[in-house]
């Protein structure tokens, strides 16, 4: 997906967001959490630093939410923009990879250490999350189409195909995803954050592509190495 049709869908999304909002007094039925923090999925993407304006909206956040045991709010310390999700989070902690993970690492190697930047951060609402979001420079659009193609062609389709089971490959948006609310909705704090500041802008992001294993927050992550295949 280009950046003008980005430009459209963030805040056709949001527009959805809110209207559907606007029907929902409450928060609706509570969620178990969706992710296991033990549990642990192949993923490519990066890991940057920190800019004070995306620093701020941390801050905001977690004094907003400290106190509500629903809001679950990606750490600092795990702050990453994924390249291509791989799998579900299949793996164990120490646990080996299977054999076929060479052939992953012959895919990914055109792509590794390839850097990214993804400019005009904004919050994308999705019913029950915030998203961090923004625009890719060029070729990323292009090398991730081509390196979603190039796994279709290997043995790793099939838990390529059941991670976007609900997504499209690849999916459209370039975002991390702040925080996620064990709720069908957010409540009305949250969503009054959300309006004062949709139209504001984070600055830009930039990192060097890697293919990790992770738990769903990045809290865990550590780069892919044929040490940790089995024999």
């Amino acid at each position: 997906m280009e950046n003008p049709d980005l430009e459209r869908l963030y805040p056709e999304t949001n527009a959805k967001t809110l209207a559907m909002w606007e029907t929902q007094d409450g928060i609706g039925s509570r969620r178990a959490p969706c992710y296991a923090s033990g549990s642990f999925a192949l993923a490519t993407g990066f890991q940057p630093e920190i800019a004070e304006s995306v620093d701020v909206l941390f801050r905001e956040l977690q004094s907003l939410t400290c106190q509500d045991p629903l809001a679950d709010l990606q750490p600092r310390p795990g702050f990453h923009f994924t390249f291509v999700p791989l799998t579900l989070p299949l793996y164990e902690k120490n646990a080996r990879l299977p054999v076929k993970t060479h052939q992953l690492l012959d895919a990914w190697s055109p792509f590794a250490g390839q850097v990214i930047t993804i400019r005009a951060l904004r919050l994308v609402a999705l019913p029950g999350q915030f998203l961090l979001a923004g625009l890719p420079d060029s070729p990323a659009p292009a090398q991730r189409k081509a390196f979603c193609e190039m796994l279709l062609t290997t043995h790793w389709q099939d838990e390529l195909r059941l991670r976007h089971d609900k997504t499209p490959l690849p999916a459209p948006f370039w975002h991390t995803t702040l925080l996620r609310y064990q709720a069908d909705y957010m409540p009305e704090p949250l969503r009054a954050f959300f309006r004062a500041r949709q139209s504001l802008r984070f600055g830009d992001v930039c990192g060097s592509l890697d293919l990790r294993l992770v738990n769903y927050n990045w809290m865990y992550s550590t780069p892919v190495t044929p040490g940790m295949i089995a024999s």
